[in-house]
């Protein structure tokens, strides 16, 4: 491929953070024949991690949970912090929910396990990376029985009928681009729905709001 080509290619531009050298090696290699995506860096903990998404602004993060040092629900918050745009998937071989429940509620967009299917695996980063939230029934369930109910329903009120529709599709994990075709709206008016919920309701980014909307019936 030409250095024209390579700039050309409008891949999804995807870091790996995970402590295994052979782990990283087999995403990389399975990655990289994918024509739509592309591997920019690797990572071997939260810590490098975090530095190298600041350096590099991918568009999708890769993150194991455990790691040494500074672990893959701390790498997490730092991104937050640092208000780094990287969608973040959570690769993991643990399947308990105080293990991956806490990632999710530290911002990640959803969680996949090192044994998935390749092609699922291509398919996750493809849906994160358009805006979906991956959550399993059973995390979401977990996730939404820890939320306290406190003054949750006092900020609901504040939202008009349009951003209740917004926020249900959210919910549904669809993509701006297809609330707006939904909705018969443009996209720049959806992210703009979108911004007002997140503000009416405090919450941090789209799987907060997904979760509310799941939780007070809102969802398909």
């Amino acid at each position: 491929m030409t250095d024209a080509e390579s700039r050309a290619k409008p891949g999804i531009r995807v870091l790996l953070v995970d402590d295994h050298q052979v782990v990283r090696r087999g995403l990389r290699t399975f990655l990289e024949v994918q024509d739509d995506i592309e591997v920019v860096g690797e990572a071997a903990d939260g810590a490098e991690g975090v530095a190298r998404a600041e350096e590099l602004r991918p568009d999708v993060v890769l993150m194991d949970v455990k790691m040494p040092g500074m672990d893959g629900v701390d790498a997490l918050r730092k991104l937050r912090e640092l208000a780094n745009p990287a969608r973040v998937l959570i690769v993991t071989s643990f399947t308990e929910q105080r293990t991956v429940v806490p990632a999710l509620r530290a911002g990640a967009s959803g969680y996949v396990y090192k044994d998935v299917d390749p092609e699922a695996l291509a398919g996750a980063i493809r849906s994160v990376h358009a805006g979906h939230v991956l959550l399993q029934q059973e995390v979401a369930g977990a996730l939404l029985s820890q939320e306290e109910t406190g003054g949750i329903t006092g900020r609901g009120s504040a939202l008009t009928e349009r951003e209740r529709e917004v926020l249900g599709l959210i919910a549904d994990g669809r993509s701006n681009r297809e609330i707006a075709r939904a909705l018969v709206l443009s996209e720049k008016t959806v992210k703009t729905h979108v911004s007002n919920i997140l503000m009416k309701l405090d919450l941090a980014d789209r799987t907060q709001a997904a979760l509310w909307a799941v939780r007070h019936g809102l969802s398909g």
